[in-house]
Formats: C-alpha cells, structure tokens, sequence
C-alpha cells in the first residue's frame, strides 16, 4: 500500500425519507431549491406545495414499509464497492465510502466531517446518477463544495469527480442483465411481444431547453442497453415522477401505458433505467400506480425489471468505475467541462482543490 490515508469515496444522492416524519422537511428542501425547480416567490410558494404535498406522500412511503429504502441499498452498494476497490486498486487502499445526500441524512456536511476525522486526503466525488443532469449531480457537487468551504476543510482534500458514467461498459452490462431478467417474467413464448418501457425521472423542460445533457445521456443508456441486449424487441422511452407547477418533459409514463393499451399491447415490461435502488419512485409510482394503470388500459401483463439494488454483478461495476477513475489520472470525465448553453452559475464545473491538473471553463466568458 501507497500510502495507509484511505481514500473516500462521496456517494451523491438526492436522499429519501427514512420516516413518515422526515417527508415534510425532505419535500421542503426539495420545493425551495432553485437548482431542482423554480418557482416564483420560491421562498413562499415551495412550502406551500410541500405542506400541502405531505400528507399524500406519507401516504405513499407508508404503503411502502414507511420510508425510503435509499439509504439501506446505497450503503450496502457502498460496502460491496469498497470491498471489491481494495482488490482491484491495492494501491490506493484502503477506500471508504462516505453518503452525502441532498435533502436528508447522511449530508454532505456530515460526510465531509467524517472524511477529516478518518484522515482521508485523497477523495472521490462519485455521483450516483449515471447519467449527468446540473439539477442533479451539479447541484450536488456545489452543495459539497459550499460545505466545504463553509466548514474550513476546503484544502483538506484532494478531489477528483466521477460526474457521469452510464456509457461505462460495467454499467451497460449491469443494466442488461436486469433487463434479461425482466423478461424472464414473460413465457419465452410470449416474450417477442412485449414491449420494453424505459422509465426515466423526468426533468423540467426549461432545464433540458437550457441545454441540460440528460436527455441524451438517457437516450444514449437506452441504445447502448438494447445493442448489449441483442434481441428484436420493440421499445420506448418515457418519463415519469412530474411533479409541481411547471412544465416538464415527455412523454409521460402513464400516458404511454395507456397508448399502449388502445393499440393492443397487452405485455409491458418496464426499465427503471435511471434508477439503481428502490425506492419510491419504483416501489410506489411504477409497482401500484403504473401498474394500476396498466390494467386499466387492457394490459394483462406488465413487469418491472428489477432495480440493482446490491446485485454482485452491480457492485462490480461501481468499483470498476471508481477503479478506471482513480488510475485515469483525470480529475473528471472529458465532458464535465463543457457548460450547457444557457448556463447561468458562475460556479458550474468546479472541482475544489483537484487531485491532478483541471482546466475550468472561464467564469465569465465573453459575449
């Protein structure tokens, strides 16, 4: 071993309530983030809807154990990276992980404490979104950084930035094989004829017109996931999770079932294709409501592939991906330095403190 400091890895998340008590304060978070959806009067309004959204969606978390499973998978998808990072890079062990989440505990406040306490020098900023959105993993990353600053811990590690990894070959592999799985719910007889519903978190439409890669980064999973497949099977991508008063991006997952129904698709199997832990998102919007849904429209037949979750072959694409990452010797992957076009945050693509040489975007570009 290099050197007996362990390396951290950070595991950006948005969170999820743990308790039927934390959904108040985790909608509220969620309605007055500027960098997730914007409001007018945001400082009033987002409140607003979080009050008058919480008692329906502790309704929902109730109907599903009580909570958010989020942080039991990412913790034990933390413990099965490590374990195989110490194998596969000797060199930079021994590795922890470290949750910091955006909107619930673990934060990334209480990640970067219990990084300074364990004597970590070298860090990881691995977002757990493989696809790249600025509302998402951007605005995780400038969380980080703003606590660290705001904490005095600016300069106490070196950061480098795993900020979008779903062309990773381990990923595409990981995700194929939930895919296949999926399928495995149909008679093989029968499986020609079903459909494969790819379901992504949807995204404000003003975001993605700003020119917000996610889009593309979804589409490209989904083509990469259907070459590696290699099966003749008709397929689609749609949205899901809209939620508050803006416009957002489709199609819509509901109403793409329910096209489905009226052209006599009678078998669906559905693809949580950005999400790669269970929770409300799958256990609730896709396992009862879609499903509900689905039955409506005529369909007799609909499954979901299962989500990741701590799959072996799963946890073996994380730590790959952290283990290419941490030998590449780059502080992020070639596009993270490339601003959307309407890009307004003069802090968009910093890394703080990197761990090798960075060249950051301007920070005023010339008009």
């Amino acid at each position: 071993m290099a050197d007996q400091n362990p390396t951290g890895v950070v595991m950006l998340n948005l969170g999820g309530p743990r308790t039927l008590s934390d959904v108040g304060p985790f909608l509220r978070n969620l309605f007055l983030d500027r960098e997730i959806i914007q409001l007018p009067a945001q400082e009033r309004l987002g409140p607003f809807i979080a009050r008058r959204r919480t008692p329906k969606l502790q309704r929902l978390y109730q109907a599903i154990g009580g909570g958010s499973p989020l942080y039991d998978w990412t913790t034990r998808q933390g413990e099965g990276m490590v374990k195989r990072l110490d194998a596969l890079c000797p060199e930079t062990a021994p590795h922890r992980f470290y949750l910091a989440f955006r909107y619930t505990e673990p934060s990334s406040e209480h990640a970067l404490r219990q990084m300074a306490a364990d004597g970590v020098r070298r860090a990881v900023a691995f977002s757990q979104y493989p696809q790249y959105s600025c509302s998402t993993t951007g605005s995780s990353l400038g969380q980080l950084w703003r606590d660290a600053r705001r904490l005095g811990l600016a300069n106490t590690f070196q950061w480098s930035v795993i900020d979008r990894w779903s062309a990773h070959p381990s990923f595409v592999r990981a995700m194929t094989a939930k895919v296949r799985e999926g399928l495995g719910s149909f008679p093989e007889t029968e499986r020609r004829d079903a459909v494969v519903l790819f379901s992504a978190h949807s995204l404000p439409r003003k975001v993605i017109n700003q020119g917000d890669p996610y889009l593309q980064e979804v589409a490209g999973t989904v083509r990469d996931v259907m070459r590696e497949l290699d099966e003749d099977l008709q397929y689609a991508l749609c949205f899901q999770a809209d939620v508050g008063p803006v416009s957002w991006q489709g199609p819509n997952t509901e109403s793409v079932l329910e096209a489905l129904g009226k052209q006599g698709r009678r078998r669906v199997l559905i693809v949580g294709i950005v999400f790669t832990t269970d929770h409300l998102d799958t256990l609730s919007e896709i396992d009862i409501e879609f499903a509900e849904v689905a039955r409506n429209a005529g369909i007799t037949e609909f499954h979901r592939a299962p989500a990741p979750n701590d799959d072996p072959l799963f946890l073996d694409a994380l730590a790959q991906v952290v283990a290419d990452h941490l030998r590449s010797g780059d502080c992020a992957g070639p596009q993270f330095g490339l601003r959307c076009h309407g890009c307004a945050n003069e802090s968009c693509r910093e890394i703080l403190n990197p761990a090798h040489p960075y060249r950051q975007p301007p920070l005023h570009p010339q008009r």
